[in-house]
């Protein structure tokens, strides 16, 4: 995810390829980010050295990254810090940091790797406007981005952060009823994600409401009732709500 903001914002012109300093303790990481990028042989390196910091580590281990903040940084005023760790709350990022970095907590998705993500932000305490601004430069270079109430992170987390695991799994249960039916498995799988890519790109370039669209693909008697009639058998709609909601429910426990 760090790679893919990176270099989506090195290509939409956010910042050079020579500002970016960028440290992994796997060195391959880093070189994978390809030439004009820095390597830093340390994190206290990347704090002493940066002015925004892109925050790519699991959730359990932000609070040791931002506690090196307080070693290696004077002021809020030198550092941002923008944090994509699910769940991790800008209170507890803040305490980490002891104050002395302006905080953005961000949630990307994983299609921001083909420019094709989904992603939301909230200012922290002493994030300015100039900030927010960036972060939706950044984010935005890779896909769509909101910015939100930071109490609203949870569920964009639980719909676009998870959503796309959702989505590979209807693909692949898409392509396994054609299988079923006799369709090779090349050809179902290819079949399978045009239709979820094109149904995709009706919702978002019609602005009109997806069950209206549905409604047009949907003859009386014909076959598509009959199908969702099956998916409505096995709750398909009320499985679905669950998961996101389910999600959220995960993401709120990682942050308490």
């Amino acid at each position: 995810m760090g790679s893919a903001l990176t270099l989506g914002a090195i290509k939409a012109g956010v910042f050079a390829a020579d500002q970016v300093l960028a440290y992994d303790p796997v060195p391959a990481a880093v070189k994978s980010l390809g030439t004009g990028i820095t390597s830093a042989d340390s994190l206290d390196e990347v704090i002493r050295k940066s002015n925004a910091i892109l925050l790519c580590v699991k959730p359990g281990d932000v609070e040791t990254v931002l506690s090196r903040i307080s070693a290696n940084n004077d002021s809020p005023d030198n550092l941002l810090v923008i944090s994509i760790a699910a769940g991790v709350t800008i209170t507890t990022m803040e305490r980490a940091s002891q104050n002395k970095a302006r905080i953005i907590r961000a949630m990307p998705n994983t299609p921001a790797l083909v420019g094709e993500g989904a992603a939301a932000f909230s200012p922290g305490t002493n994030a300015t406007t100039s900030d927010a601004a960036f972060a939706e430069k950044l984010l935005g270079s890779i896909g769509i981005v909101y910015q939100v109430k930071e109490a609203l992170l949870d569920t964009v987390t639980g719909v676009s952060g998870s959503g796309p695991a959702y989505v590979y799994t209807f693909i692949e249960a898409l392509a396994d009823g054609a299988v079923a039916e006799g369709l090779p498995r090349d050809q179902a799988l290819a079949l399978a994600t045009q239709t979820v890519l094109g149904a995709a790109k009706m919702v978002a370039s019609s602005n009109e409401h997806p069950a209206i669209l549905r409604d047009r693909v949907t003859s009386p008697g014909g076959t598509t009732i009959a199908g969702l009639v099956a998916l409505e058998e096995g709750a398909f709609r009320a499985t679905t709500i669950k998961a996101v909601r389910t999600a959220t429910a995960r993401a709120r426990e990682l942050g308490a």
